[in-house]
């Protein structure tokens, strides 16, 4: 401390003379250096071989002084940039995530079709053996299983095409078992791509559902399945979106779940579940490209029940039929032929229920009981929401006038 400066037993420095001169004697010196210099540093190097040795030879003492800078070392992490949440322990996600899949992973299997396809070479046409494979999940412990209808039927598809009727066979593995089951299709729906396939077993465990109308965006989601054929696969991540409307390769419009939870070929027909392992979806699809990562969807699994339902009850879903086929037409396509954009109606089917109306071939369909339609996934979602036996209102552009046009829904056979 500077000479000029004395402290005060309050703590508090008070400024004195700076002309006043002290004479300290050789006596006084070395009691000084002794009581103010060598003491201290004597007690100090004392004490710290004191606590490098409770360091090295107490691993108590060293556990506590690790454990106290790692917490302050985060909170400070957590609080330097302002008043956040502090973190969560990482051991919560990984208890959760254990503990799902340890509960889902017996409800989830693997599927393979075993089908023929006709190879043509310069021998003639031969039938070569394939396999597809996909994945399922039990729905009741006596063997009924749900999974896409893509996984057992791809018609709709231009590569490993094969139908139903091709399948030779299709297995199903179940978990932490090596040898496969033949399952029996019990019934498939095309259009909202699922399927229901039935195992000769009892005592299974079955999926706990959840509520697919309940889910937020961000909260916890696990895919389970059997990618590439690697079964038993688990991948996490949370719930990216909802409501997506996505068109698949063959036209077809869903309105699925998004997920981060890397899905892909083989996870088609898995469980998509929530942090409590209840199922939330029925994974189906996957966005591919340069620069796409991460782009799962899901089929919501309240879509799901009454489909489910009447595939075991009648083998096949009932739908509301109008009988004719059309294209839809673009902007430029209406703005080249002057009319509006919406569906040409190419041609009416010789035993519908739209022979029996005023729909003529050349009609361009603007309209569904009132709501504007431009195309025909637009106009079939609308339809579907219909029953069997209902009077819907189509109106259609003709000659540039409107006009409107009851039919009475058939079912589609």
């Amino acid at each position: 401390m500077d000479n000029n400066n004395e402290k005060l037993d309050n703590g508090f420095v008070k400024s004195t003379s700076s002309n006043y001169k002290k004479t300290v004697t050789t006596e006084h010196k070395d009691h000084f250096f002794i009581k103010s210099i060598l003491v201290p540093f004597l007690v100090g190097i004392l004490g710290a071989a004191l606590i490098l040795a409770l360091f090295i030879y107490v691993p108590v003492f060293r556990k506590n002084v690790t454990d106290s800078s790692s917490n302050t070392l985060g909170e400070k992490i957590f609080t330097s940039t302002g008043p956040v949440n502090k973190g969560i322990d990482i051991s919560e996600y990984s208890d959760t995530a254990i503990s799902v899949a340890n509960k889902v992973l017996p409800s989830v299997v693997g599927i393979e079709v075993d089908f023929s396809i006709s190879a043509n070479s310069f021998l003639g046409s031969q039938s070569e053996d394939s396999y597809a494979t996909g994945s399922g999940v039990i729905i009741s412990s006596d063997g009924y299983i749900i999974t896409n209808n893509h996984v057992i039927d791809t018609s709709s598809s231009s590569t490993n095409y094969y139908s139903v009727s091709d399948a030779n066979s299709i297995k199903v593995y179940l978990y932490n078992e090596e040898d496969p089951i033949e399952a029996e299709i019990i019934g498939s729906d095309s259009v909202t791509d699922l399927a229901v396939l039935k195992i000769d077993r009892d005592n299974l465990t079955a999926i706990e559902f959840g509520d697919s109308d309940s889910v937020q965006v961000g909260e916890f989601a696990m895919a389970i399945g059997s990618p590439l054929d690697m079964r038993n696969t688990v991948t996490a991540g949370i719930i990216s979106g909802l409501n997506r409307e996505i068109e698949d390769d063959g036209g077809t419009m869903y309105t699925l779940i998004q997920t981060d939870a890397a899905i892909n070929a083989g996870n088609s027909g898995g469980a998509l579940v929530n942090a409590e392992g209840k199922l939330i979806g029925i994974n189906t699809l996957k966005m591919y490209g340069t620069g796409i990562e991460g782009m799962g969807f899901a089929i919501p699994v309240n879509s799901t029940f009454d489909i489910t339902e009447q595939l075991i009850s009648t083998g096949k879903v009932k739908r509301p039929y109008i009988g004719f086929s059309g294209y839809d037409i673009s902007e430029y396509q209406a703005a080249y032929y002057r009319i509006p954009v919406g569906i040409y109606v190419e041609r009416i089917e010789s035993n519908g229920p739209a022979r029996n109306s005023d729909l003529k071939q050349g009609d361009v369909v603007i309209k569904f009981n009132g709501t504007d339609v431009e195309t025909m996934s637009q106009l079939n979602k609308l339809k579907n929401q219909c029953n069997i036996g209902d009077t819907i209102t189509l109106t259609v552009s003709r000659n540039n006038e409107e006009v409107d046009i009851q039919i009475v829904l058939a079912e589609q056979p």
